[in-house]
Parts: structure tokens; sequence; C-alpha cells
């Protein structure tokens, strides 16, 4: 299960009809790629489209699609969004990351 807090939800509605998407029906997708300061990094789009191999899940109203492969990393994660001093965008607050890297884009299990 991968959560999402008010803060991210509000902003990922706003950017998905900014975009021109109805978060009613399309997807927020998210992943993890090999690469960053600590191994691994996020990713985060949006995606009209769902894979026969992606898993599916609905928190506080958003639809998040995850490949099976990114599930093993990131399973138990909360999606959240900063606009703090110390920059703005989502972060991903993931209990199975042993390490993050200082701007929170990269972790290492």
């Amino acid at each position: 299960m991968i959560n999402v807090s008010d803060i991210a939800k509000n902003k990922v509605v706003e950017l998905m009809k900014e975009d021109g998407l109805n978060p009613d029906i399309h997807f927020v997708r998210v992943g993890v790629k090999s690469g960053g300061c600590s191994g691994l990094s996020y990713e985060l789009k949006f995606d009209k489209e769902k894979q026969d191999t992606d898993k599916l899940f609905e928190s506080n109203g958003v639809k998040i699609i995850v490949d099976t492969k990114s599930f093993l990393y990131i399973a138990g994660t909360t999606l959240e969004y900063s606009g703090g001093l110390n920059g703005t965008g989502f972060v991903f607050n993931n209990p199975n990351a042993e390490r993050t890297c200082g701007c929170g884009e990269s972790f290492s299990l």
C-alpha cells in the first residue's frame, strides 16, 4: 500500500488538472529506478493507463499505480508534499529505506 497525505493529495489534484488530466480516472505512477547518491531514486509521474503488471492502490482519493518490481522497495511509503524552506516538492517517507541522501530523492535498503 502507498499512502497519500492530505497536502500531497491537494497538490496531485491541482497538477493533474493543470496537465488536463482527470484525477477521478487517471493515475499517479510511482516507481523506483537505479541512480541517485544513495543507489535508488524515486519516480513520480501521471499516467492515463494501467499495465497488467501494475499494482493499483487508492489512498485519500488518489489512484496510484506501481510496477511490481518497484513495489518491493516502496511498500508502506507515504507520499507527502513539502513547501518549506528546504525546497518544494513531493517527499517519499519510506519505512524500508535504511539510508537517504540529503535531498531526499534517493535511498538505499
